[in-house]
């Protein structure tokens, strides 16, 4: 596979404000579905500031200052428990739930004298002697990494304790979190048309915004002036926004300085919208160095072609994975981390891209390409990631007719990739961000972009 640079126009990115929303009836359907996936009298579902997404997933609500917990029943049982602060907040959630006040929940020095004791509220909501309960929280142990990957693990040991407490030495506590996360069957890696259109809307607005700085950044700027150009307009994050620069070491995962930006730098931003993550990375030139282009560019850019083109419904994660170790042989260059991923409310929600991995492609998955190159040169940056989704013939009939608008977009982006950057796509690879793939190394020669030579 040959890649070279061409001038390609600059894609058309804008910042939409209107957000599709997901109708009622979908968050229904998600709770009824986690009841009877975990085939348990409870489920109770855990979120707080730094993990938020089961939770905001399965009712729209996601606590902003304190833990929340969601307890679901076998008999129709609906109860938010929040703190102080969250019952304010609580009526965003999408569906009706019972309230429930736990001040132990609120933050230290809070009041308390109302209701202190997660345990008497828990028994309200009728935890009893005997029963079974499935517990969700923000990560899973698998069974390389525990002796027993059926207890709850991500989940504080303060509500594990004061729930098996409740049901006692014959009641049973099981970890479910992989029930909505497990990278092939979980739950909420398997996204309907509605969900994709709210991802889609992400995509835009953290596609527009990572090009907005690329396009607008300038020697003489400092990081602080140039991560302004992202025009944030309060759209819920996944993750610290990323500007860095600099010749020698540096480190891509800070926040911006007061570092001015100078001609020759590395150069680096990355930001995430709930359902989305947009990165560039390259150089501060106007002209190309081909030293960059052969050793470190093009390698990279045969990857990213060759990720997208494998990407397809039923392809087993071991092997996209190996396409890309292939990609890289001769290069000196490997992916840091999974050569692709899940997301979703959370930036990393899992991968099956892993060696040797049997999980599979399915439709309504929602990844991010997300391939760091490693090791680079001092001095050198490259990256190029992406939000994309995989969706099979129904799911693509759907978005069509209730997001046409959407649909024609998609098209606009498959037509860029496969005409005029020359990567093949599978018909169910649906690019969310615009310009996906679409890679200027050089940020002050930004319609020079990589391409696939025919």
């Amino acid at each position: 596979m040959k890649i070279e640079l061409k001038s390609i126009p600059l894609p058309h990115f804008d910042f939409p404000r209107d957000i599709p929303a997901i109708p009622a009836e979908e968050y229904e359907r998600r709770i009824s579905a986690l009841l009877e996936a975990a085939n348990a009298d409870w489920v109770l579902v855990y979120a707080d500031r730094e993990h938020a997404a089961n939770l905001t997933w399965l009712v729209n609500y996601d606590p902003r200052f304190e833990e929340g917990l969601l307890v679901l029943g076998r008999g129709g049982q609906r109860t938010l428990i929040v703190g102080n602060e969250g019952m304010g907040y609580a009526p965003i959630a999408a569906v009706p739930l019972d309230l429930a006040l736990c001040q132990t929940f609120s933050l230290n020095s809070q009041p308390r004298s109302t209701a202190p004791r997660l345990k008497d509220v828990l028994a309200k909501a009728g935890l009893r002697q005997g029963q079974s309960a499935s517990l969700v929280g923000w990560k899973y142990l698998e069974p390389a990494e525990t002796d027993d990957p059926t207890a709850p693990a991500f989940i504080p040991a303060f509500l594990v304790d004061v729930v098996r407490s409740l049901l006692g030495p014959f009641g049973k506590i099981t970890d479910g979190t992989a029930l909505l996360m497990h990278p092939e069957n979980g739950l909420r890696n398997l996204n309907s048309a509605d969900q994709i259109a709210a991802f889609e809307w992400a995509a835009r607005n953290t596609s527009a915004a990572v090009f907005s700085i690329l396009t607008g950044a300038r020697p003489g700027m400092t990081e602080m002036d140039a991560i302004q150009l992202m025009r944030y307009a309060g759209q819920p994050m996944t993750m610290h926004p990323i500007l860095v620069s600099g010749k020698g070491d540096i480190n891509g995962l800070r926040s911006p300085g007061n570092r001015v930006i100078e001609h020759g730098d590395a150069i680096s931003a990355g930001l995430g919208y709930w359902g989305s993550l947009c990165c560039r990375a390259g150089m501060m030139l106007d002209q190309p160095d081909e030293a960059f282009i052969e050793q470190i560019a093009a390698p990279y850019f045969r990857v990213i072609a060759t990720w997208f083109s494998t990407i397809r419904m039923g392809v087993p994660g071991g092997e996209l994975f190996q396409a890309v170790a292939d990609a890289f042989a001769g290069s000196g260059l490997h992916s840091m981390l999974n050569p692709g991923h899940l997301t979703s409310y959370e930036e990393w929600t899992s991968s099956p891209i892993r060696p040797g991995s049997p999980e599979k492609v399915r439709s309504g998955m929602v990844f991010q390409s997300d391939i760091i190159p490693t090791p680079l040169p001092a001095g050198w940056l490259m990256n190029c990631e992406d939000t994309l989704a995989i969706a099979d013939g129904a799911l693509r009939a759907e978005l069509a007719a209730r997001h046409p608008q959407l649909w024609e977009r998609i098209q606009s982006r498959r037509q860029l990739m496969t005409s005029a950057l020359g990567i093949p796509l599978a018909a169910e690879v649906l690019p969310l961000t615009d310009g996906t793939a679409y890679l200027p190394p050089f940020w002050l020669a930004s319609s020079l972009v990589c391409t696939v030579s025919s």
